[in-house]
């Protein structure tokens, strides 16, 4: 089984790979198991030319990850951004078929990506891009086949683009080919908080079972985006006093805490959290060492390593980016006794939303937004309560390992009863 090439710097792939194998290993599978989940069932990567403003033809590459469709369809997201990699698409449709499992969702994991800087793009460039895409992808994309999603650099707009020209491709409305559309075409309410509700929700969960009082609890956030900026309001609304955040140009803090809305103001306003009233400066790396009861990592990939997990001083992490620690820090942090929520857990809320969608485009039928909450609110909990129970029975304080091991366990079951694979014979259920 694959094992990571550096501890600061892993492969996510490898990473992912290696994740799976822990938990086959855990659950003593069928080495075809592992097999079946270390790669992708099919990776399409195409060559999308767009007609450009000054009149040459551009050609981008795209790529496409599905990674294992037993449980449904795949689903997952397109993200525009000059650093993507095959690795970094196979693993993040890896880590959603996981996601999908774990939160019980009738998907399996699927990725996108294209290689561009869409900030140097125009608008008029970037719908060409975005429907070149779906143009290219077509033959294996649709609503019971591949769902994708906005992802960093796409939005809803994205979406919407894509939406229509797989429409048009179909010669009918197709609105459930994408999730995380504007409302007006079939997108759903709520969206947009979900990623940082479920989030919290678990958090809640979380801190219940280690008897920390949520309410007299402090947290700190890393990343002040979507999901870190709406994750302060809820906690705020919580009663947590969050006393450090940051985006990418810096951090502020002030051991008092910080007003969400206040704070929020100050970016829109200025384009960062740098230099709000009353605040100290702090470095992200600085940022993830205060004291503080809980941690979120909300921006970048491995953020926490072998180098600062020693000296993190938070109770509980939730890792609302996708894998913002590291292999080696998240066992020296499992040893230290800090209780580290997964990211296929804790920011599981964004793709539990979109099924939400694409349930609500399948039978026309749309939900309030506090019928959306509701329902996300019991899915958390009940992943929440399935990995706490998953730690149990295997006797360990890893909830990543925990996580990994319900998940795969779900996704091993239904290709045994399809046939894919014979009985795995593991005693564990999850």
């Amino acid at each position: 089984m694959a094992t990571t090439t550096s501890i600061d710097a892993p492969n996510p792939y490898h990473v992912a790979q290696h994740e799976i194998g822990r938990a086959c290993e855990a659950l003593r599978l069928d080495p075809a198991v592992y097999r079946l989940l270390s790669r992708p069932m099919r990776f399409v990567e195409v060559a999308i030319p767009v007609r450009m403003d000054d009149g040459r033809t551009e050609v981008f590459v795209g790529y496409r990850s599905q990674h294992n469709d037993a449980l449904g369809p795949t689903k997952g997201g397109i993200r525009f951004h000059p650093s993507v990699t095959p690795d970094e698409v196979k693993a993040l449709s890896m880590w959603m078929t996981l996601k999908c499992a774990l939160l019980e969702l009738p998907f399996g994991g699927g990725k996108g990506g294209v290689v561009c800087d869409p900030k140097r793009l125009s608008p008029r460039e970037l719908e060409g891009l975005s429907r070149g895409y779906i143009q290219a992808l077509a033959q294996v994309m649709g609503e019971e086949k591949d769902i994708p999603a906005p992802d960093v650099y796409t939005n809803q707009q994205v979406m919407a683009w894509i939406a229509d020209e797989f429409s048009q491709i179909r010669q009918q409305n197709a609105f459930a080919i994408v999730t995380g559309k504007p409302l007006v075409i079939g997108g759903s309410k709520g969206r947009n908080e979900a990623t940082a509700r479920g989030a919290v929700t678990v958090v809640r969960e979380a801190a219940r079972v280690i008897d920390l009082d949520i309410r007299h609890a402090t947290a700190v956030i890393q990343g002040y985006g979507n999901a870190g900026s709406v994750a302060h309001r809820l906690l705020y609304e919580l009663g947590v006093r969050v006393v450090a955040v940051s985006d990418s140009s810096g951090g502020i803090y002030n051991p008092e805490g910080l007003d969400p809305r206040a704070v929020a103001e100050h970016k829109r306003a200025t384009g960062s959290v740098t230099g709000f009233p009353g605040a100290q400066v702090i470095s992200n790396e600085d940022l993830l060492e205060l004291p503080c009861d809980i941690l979120l990592p909300a921006a970048l990939e491995n953020q926490i390593t072998a180098g600062n997990a020693p000296r993190i001083r938070a109770r509980l992490i939730g890792e609302l980016a996708n894998g913002p620690t590291t292999p080696e820090a998240h066992r020296i942090l499992v040893e230290r006794g800090v209780l580290v929520l997964p990211d296929i857990l804790a920011n599981a809320g964004g793709v539990t939303v979109s099924y939400f969608e694409w349930v609500q485009n399948l039978t026309h039928y749309y939900w309030s937004e506090e019928e959306i909450n509701q329902r996300l609110e019991q899915r958390m909990v009940g992943a929440f309560r399935r990995v706490w129970e998953a730690a149990r029975q295997l006797g360990t304080a890893d909830l990543r390992l925990a996580a990994y091991a319900v998940a795969v366990r779900r996704v091993a079951e239904a290709m045994e009863v399809r046939g894919w694979i014979h009985r795995t014979g593991a005693s564990f259920r999850a």
